[in-house]
């Protein structure tokens, strides 16, 4: 599914417009990016039932180039990374009834 489709899909379950839809979307991806990547907090966004985005830290270390094997290295960095909630992980997971 790509953007289009998830806010179509979206706007049909809660009746809004899509423009309408497609802002609330575009809204919620601007406050957890702008979370994210603030100086203050915890660096965190949770959303109970459904997952937690939040950074995680990578340690400097020393790597190869690929195509000369020659050594490398590669700086510590920040990663966003998405943790499913219980309830998301039981949705995924339910198994039909026969």
């Amino acid at each position: 599914m790509n953007k289009s489709e998830l806010v179509e899909a979206m706007a049909k379950q809660t009746g809004m417009s899509k423009k309408d839809t497609e802002a609330g979307l575009n809204a919620f991806c601007d406050v957890v990016k702008k979370e994210l990547s603030s100086k203050k907090g915890d660096k965190k966004v949770q959303l109970v039932g459904f997952g937690t985005f939040e950074i995680s830290q990578r340690k400097a270390r020393q790597g190869r180039n690929p195509m000369t094997g020659e050594s490398i290295k590669i700086k510590a960095s920040k990663s966003p990374k998405f943790k499913p909630g219980k309830a998301l992980k039981d949705a995924v997971n339910k198994k039909k009834k026969k």
